[in-house]
């Protein structure tokens, strides 16, 4: 009984992930035909002269997007007081109705407002998917159910991905971002089997609404740098992907669709493999691999041709599977109950301003090269994801998670 009540509460997180995973990346996945339904293409020799829209606008409306999950941290934080699953339930529905408003954009702002609107309510849903799974699980099987929930936020991804390859038209993003509405209807009765954490030993006041308890700030503060960089790579790395893979290179959406799908393979590896490296060589090391990995792959897909691209978007879907779940992991084991979710909100911050910096600093850079066609985005990638990673080494100031009991 008791095994079956835990596949029910892994299947229902799974889902939960996946609907937290799908929403949000369906922006990324069809900006390249939102740019080409609200933009124009200029004369001139750049970016917005084979997708409709400056590589500026396209960063500038993709860091607002990640902005506004700087929103997570107070609904984050509101689940150290009302409780994890009852934040989850009212994010979740709440993202998923305004993501489906935007398919009624008149515009590329009105896209990026609705997106932006419901950003901060599906991170908070998804930085609680990772807090309850740790706080639901034994020690030796924490990390087995994060590479779970981390296949389903992949999952919801790539199926965002898949349909934005499929469905046509010029207006077929609309589409896309209605589907939003369906998980509504589905996701209520599994919300309820879920078990809302509690700690017997969790003892002490619950600090002010964001404040992190002076003796932890180190922790969070060391970690936030680490998200940081990783924020730096992988918002550039997922957000451009497809503008470049479609706009610039001129891979058909049907292509992209089916790369996307086949990445379900490599995306399985590298969870696999962060499950086997979180025990064998620690979070720790494990982050430090991912990282790496995600920017070199990144920088792959973006300096050639359509072979390039291919080769490293699979790779670097794996290279996201690796990273994922200890980054997760090591994110929560860290601190305890009464603060969990408030220090994964300061986490969750660190990555957002990251990722801002990152895609500001590639779009401009993409825009300042002046070359259209394969490899174009080569030097903007070179640029953003490589001058931060030594700063990875912070990480052997944090205690290995991997053995902590939590508290």
């Amino acid at each position: 009984m008791v095994r079956r009540n835990w596949q029910r509460v892994t299947i229902s997180l799974f889902l939960v992930a996946l609907v937290a995973g799908f929403a949000p990346f369906g922006a990324v996945a069809s900006l390249d035909k939102v740019a080409g339904y609200f933009g124009h293409h200029s004369a001139a020799k750049s970016l917005q002269s084979v997708v409709g829209l400056s590589g500026s606008q396209l960063g500038i409306g993709l860091a607002i997007l990640r902005f506004a999950s700087l929103g997570a941290l107070p609904l984050a934080s509101l689940a150290d007081r009302w409780g994890r699953i009852s934040m989850m339930r009212r994010t979740l529905f709440v993202g998923l109705v305004i993501t489906a408003c935007a398919a009624l954009s008149p515009s590329y702002w009105f896209f990026v407002a609705c997106f932006a609107l419901a950003r901060p309510l599906l991170t908070s849903t998804a930085t609680l998917v990772q807090v309850v799974t740790v706080e639901l699980s034994s020690t030796k099987a924490r990390i087995d159910r994060l590479v779970i929930v981390s296949a389903g936020a992949g999952v919801g991804a790539g199926l965002a991905a898949i349909f934005a390859g499929i469905l046509r038209g010029p207006a077929s993003f609309r589409y896309l971002f209605a589907l939003a509405l369906v998980p509504i209807f589905f996701l209520r009765p599994l919300l309820r089997s879920i078990p809302e954490p509690a700690f017997q030993g969790a003892a002490g006041p619950l600090a002010r609404l964001g404040a992190v308890p002076r003796g932890l700030r180190a922790r969070v503060t060391i970690v936030g740098v680490v998200v940081f960089v990783v924020g730096v790579i992988s918002g550039p790395a997922s957000g451009f992907t497809f503008v470049y893979g479609e706009g610039v290179l001129k891979i058909s959406s049907a292509i992209v669709a089916l790369v996307v799908a086949l990445s379900a393979l490599t995306g399985l590896a590298g969870l696999l493999l962060s499950r086997y490296l979180a025990l064998a060589i620690g979070r720790r090391g494990t982050i430090i691999v991912g990282t790496v990995a995600t920017a070199l792959t990144a920088a792959l897909a973006y300096g050639g041709g359509k072979a390039a691209f291919v080769v490293g978007y699979m790779a670097g879907v794996a290279a996201g599977g690796l990273l994922a779940p200890a980054l997760a992991a090591l994110s929560t084991e860290l601190f305890p109950h009464t603060s969990r979710a408030t220090a994964a909100g300061w986490i969750v911050v660190a990555g957002v301003v990251g990722a801002m910096v990152g895609l500001l600093v590639f779009g401009f850079i993409g825009d300042s090269v002046h070359v259209t066609g394969a490899g174009s985005l080569r030097l903007a990638a070179l640029l953003t994801f490589f001058p931060l990673l030594p700063c990875l080494a912070l990480l052997y100031r944090l205690p290995e998670s991997s053995t902590m009991e939590l508290t």
